[in-house]
């Protein structure tokens, strides 16, 4: 029998259809320091914005669809996408206190996370048990069309905007597997999901420790698992990144600093070229535990920043695919109003200086786990080396 946790725990705007896609590092609160000074220049003339504000209200057939609110957002937007970051967003009020439920661990939704593949919208991961795992979206997947709208023009929080809604309601998507060049196209009905952060099992005296995400309760659901972990003395521990899409990126340092006596966690690299190091900050309780870790094409950012820890410093065999291959660290301001900004403040690195951005990491040991069988391949590979 495969195990629940194994299964695809492939928006977020971080990036969610869960509000959030792309996941990922995130430093979150309302900054209050001075804001140093600005490259940008004020001497703009912003005449033709006021023109045009002025033009459509003057002559836009519609006066209904005339909401000054919703023009003003949709003008920050576009300021913001002209960044061609598609992590650096503007949240609406609505799309910010999504985010931020998500992050809470509670949304409604069709439960997947959603980032960009060479520039087309993807799938980084279904989440496990939610409406996006029974229809079949995998990790990797393409998203081709929302509601018979090509995503070709289509932002990351317009996608998400799209693919979200009120629990009972369905959504039709169009998308493409990996390796396949047939479409296939599902209606995905929503529902309200609460995604647990950490959940442990054991087998064959070994501790299955799966990581779901870096969120508001991770750290303490995750004591609560080192602690039967340190009750039941395992031969060893297989830590399950698979899937997690990131979250807060102090969570990384949290869970790293389980495993690791000391030594700089990640670096992260400014605007300025200078940088900043993030370093075990705890004592942990598994440092003497054999350890592997589960990766595949669904760990991104906060997860690739612990996998790629634990490797540089030998601590852990890495299993599985080659990670995601998101290296940025994101910002989330609150605004006036209950808007929000998601910036991208820093590259992050590896320990040894190494980046991985849009690169992922590799596996020690490369297994695929086929979706097609009753076992997990991957997890089996893993309780192997730790025999």
């Amino acid at each position: 029998m495969k195990l629940n946790l194994r299964q695809a725990r492939l928006v977020t705007l971080f990036l969610v259809v869960a509000l959030t896609a792309g996941g990922m590092g995130y430093w979150w609160g309302t900054r209050t320091a001075a804001f140093p000074k600005p490259v940008l220049d004020h001497q703009l003339d912003f005449s033709l914005f006021w023109n045009v504000w002025e033009r459509l209200g003057a002559t836009y057939i519609d006066k209904q669809a005339l909401d000054p609110q919703q023009m003003v957002y949709g003008s920050i937007e576009g300021m913001v996408a002209a960044l061609n970051d598609p992590y650096t967003v503007f949240l609406t009020p609505k799309n910010n206190d999504e985010a931020k439920q998500r992050l809470n661990g509670s949304f409604e939704g069709v439960g997947m996370e959603l980032g960009y593949r060479d520039e087309i919208l993807a799938v980084i991961a279904p989440l496990p048990g939610t409406p996006a795992e029974r229809a079949g979206i995998r990790a990797g997947d393409l998203i081709i069309k929302i509601e018979g709208q090509e995503t070709t023009s289509v932002s990351l929080p317009e996608a998400v905007e799209l693919i979200r809604g009120p629990a009972g309601t369905a959504v039709k998507l169009t998308l493409l597997h990996q390796n396949e060049t047939e479409f296939y196209e599902v209606s995905v009905v929503r529902e309200k999901i609460v995604v647990p952060s950490v959940e442990i099992s054991f087998e064959d005296n070994v501790a299955h420790l799966a990581l779901l995400s870096f969120g508001d309760r991770t750290n303490q659901e995750w004591l609560g698992a080192v602690n039967q972990i340190v009750a039941r003395r395992p031969k060893g521990i297989v830590l399950d990144l698979r899937n997690n899409t990131g979250g807060y990126l102090s969570g990384a340092v949290f869970v790293a600093s389980e495993f690791l006596t000391d030594g700089v966690v990640v670096q992260q690299e400014f605007s300025d070229g200078h940088r900043e190091n993030l370093a075990v900050d705890r004592q942990g309780k598994l440092r003497d535990y054999p350890l592997v870790v589960l990766i595949n094409q669904g760990s991104a950012s906060a997860a690739e920043i612990v996998a790629g820890a634990l490797r540089d410093y030998d601590r852990a065999t890495l299993v599985g695919e080659t990670s995601f291959g998101k290296g940025s660290v994101q910002e989330a301001q609150e605004l006036p109003g209950g808007a929000g900004l998601h910036i991208t403040t820093a590259r992050w690195l590896l320990p040894k200086g190494d980046s991985i951005d849009k690169q992922g990491i590799e596996p020690i040991v490369k297994i695929k786990d086929d979706l097609e069988t009753e076992t997990d391949e991957q997890w089996e590979k893993a309780k192997s080396l730790l025999s």
